[in-house]
């Protein structure tokens, strides 16, 4: 039996059908729909600003839309009544495709395999009349052709620190968009009280072309919101989950980045996937033997256009951040350190024997009768064999006066010169290309070794910075944390573990080396002959209760931190398995001061 409805609700019905009634709620949803429509229209930064290249009386400030601005700006000075125009260029390479994890709306028109181009400008203006030491307010503003302008929080900027002045700085590498990143960079903001400057070892993203990765991947874990406090990486680990927003650096501190084979594109394309681009690295001494059948091809009159093109670039990195020189590597002097940041870096290939692996060892079945298709192993992108040009250009800076006369001398770059990782297997030096031939002069194999003795970092490079006094060389590449010191007290330092590790192999656990094959690939341990430091506060224990000396855990993030003021270098770990637990410092050594 149903029981009626009270005569109160069939009032209230009737008032529903009052017209006013409707009109009123008409009216309610057109503003809605209006202050909903202005805030969606309304224009963004795609990042927070910020700095570049620090002088003695000045500083960058970078940002980036994805509109140009007739007008952009930046405010400084107490009352932020002082003005720097800034200089706006587009990005030209910057593009998304079907693995890019974006909006739909940006995503619109990208088929399977065609990257469509992604409008995005950069802004730059130098702030001048600094004092070293004294930090003033800023904030950037951009504006639209119709008058709408938008403009950052206030952040703050200083001159280059002068010599004496205790400064701390974060050694990072390898973010790669990683899904402990966010959780790490957030523990340095919340551990420290403030950074004066990140030094990044290479790999900032994974595909250096794929816009949202370095702005707005919708995963929130993109390079520029992990910097800067914007990230919204979810971390789930036993059924706890928790949302981590990295920390707001760079906007106050100068980022000083090295060049890893992250930040290099392949092959250029309009109609191949970002990754396949990404993995077609081309050697340019290859590109050179075959340089008219690439001049038939496409129909390009400019020699190094068409070689760029059908070799490897880093456009897009170059475009994004500011160097003191056109080169990959460069010099600078921030307080009392003078960074020596080099391009030491080579394409990954797969280990992989399989007769359809393009890897380090070997080149597929079916590509043997096509040269233009070879991945030719693991092949260096810029030269560091003694008298090449970075080589003749390092040996110069080493010898220079603000290299001798800086109380601490450190080397930044991103290939392991010491470590238990995988990745510093095979050696450092030009893959020897091998070619198997049938009787008839068919080829039946092409194969890659990797003379050990020939390592041109351990061979070339590192006598060259034991002799100049080097005190700290810092590097990534293998996703762990792993240090060591050289007979003559040079420290190197590998620390990259920020979000999931390749391994460290020592004791029983094995790299993959190839079977078969004439040059020594070390299958655990060091392959240079360092054994790796036990951490000196609170190491992690191993299954036996033994101490380890490295850290290559996917749930345990590293970092480390370098006070100027005593010369320490102090690394800290936390556990993302237990959201509330503390920041342990776990090692900590001292540069010796000649």
């Amino acid at each position: 039996m149903l029981t009626p409805l009270p005569d109160k609700v069939e009032n209230s019905k009737s008032e529903y059908r009052n017209p006013w009634f409707f009109a009123v709620l008409f009216l309610i949803l057109l503003l809605l729909g209006l202050i909903l429509q202005f805030y969606l229209n309304k224009p963004q930064l795609l990042t927070d600003p910020f700095l570049q290249l620090p002088t003695a009386n000045s500083v960058r400030v970078v940002w980036f839309t994805e509109f140009p601005g007739t007008c952009n700006t930046v405010a400084y000075g107490e009352n932020l009544n002082q003005i720097a125009a800034a200089n706006t260029t587009k990005l030209s390479r910057t593009r998304e495709d079907k693995d890019s994890h974006i909006s739909d709306s940006i995503k619109q028109g990208i088929t399977r395999t065609n990257p469509v181009l992604r409008d995005i400008w950069r802004h730059e203006a130098e702030v001048p009349n600094l004092r070293p030491g004294v930090r003033i307010p800023y904030s950037v503003t951009s504006q639209t052709k119709d008058g709408t302008s938008v403009s950052s929080k206030v952040f703050t900027l200083s001159a280059i620190p002068a010599a004496g002045i205790g400064l701390k700085i974060l050694l990072t590498s390898d973010h790669q968009l990683m899904p402990m990143t966010a959780a790490n960079i957030q523990k340095v903001a919340e551990t420290i009280d403030k950074i004066d400057a990140v030094f990044i070892a290479g790999d900032l993203i994974n595909i250096a072309d794929r816009a949202s990765e370095w702005f707005d991947d919708y995963r929130g874990r993109a390079f520029f919101p992990a910097l800067q406090g914007r990230a919204f990486s979810e971390i789930d680990k036993n059924g706890i989950k928790t949302v981590y927003s990295g920390g707001e650096l760079i906007q106050h501190a100068p980022l000083f980045p090295a060049m890893g084979n992250h930040e290099i594109m392949g092959r250029f394309s309009t109609t191949s996937t970002l990754n396949d681009q990404f993995n077609d690295a081309f050697p340019r001494a290859a590109a050179e033997k075959i340089y008219p059948y690439l001049t038939q091809k496409y129909a390009v009159k400019d020699r190094d256009i068409l070689l760029k093109k059908n070799t490897f670039n880093s456009d897009t990195y170059n475009e994004i951040f500011s160097f003191p020189a056109e080169k990959n590597y460069y010099a600078l002097t921030f307080g009392d350190v003078r960074l020596v940041t080099l391009y030491v870096t080579n394409i990954w290939r797969t280990p992989n024997l399989d007769p359809d692996a393009r890897g380090r060892y070997r080149e597929r079945d079916e590509d043997l009768d096509r040269p233009e298709k070879w991945g030719y192993g693991q092949h260096i992108f810029e030269p560091i064999v003694k008298g090449s040009a970075q080589y003749n250009w390092l040996e110069q800076e080493l010898k220079s006066a603000e290299f001798q006369q800086a109380k601490y001398k450190v080397v930044m770059f991103h290939h392991p010169p010491h470590s238990v990782g995988d990745n510093i297997v095979p050696a450092y030096t030009d893959p020897v290309q091998i070619v198997n031939r049938t009787s008839d002069g068919e080829i039946k194999m092409v194969r890659y070794e990797y003379p050990k003795q020939q390592d041109y970092l351990i061979r070339d490079v590192v006598p060259l910075l034991e002799t100049a006094g080097v005190q700290l060389v810092f590097y990534g590449h293998s996703h762990l944390w792993n240090r060591f010191v050289s007979s003559s007290g040079m420290h190197f330092l590998e620390t990259s573990n920020v979000g999931n590790s390749y391994g460290a192999f020592t004791g029983e656990k094995r790299r993959f080396v190839p079977p078969g094959y004439r040059e020594d690939y070390s299958a655990t341990g060091d392959p240079n002959g360092l054994e790796p430091v036990v951490p000196t506060v609170a190491p992690l224990l191993g299954k036996d209760g033994l101490p380890l000396p490295y850290i290559e855990s996917n749930d345990i993030t590293a970092f480390s931190i370098f006070e100027t003021e005593n010369g320490t270098v102090s690394s800290y770990y936390f556990d993302t398995r237990k959201p509330k637990s503390k920041v342990v410092k776990f090692d900590e050594f001292k540069l010796q001061i000649p």
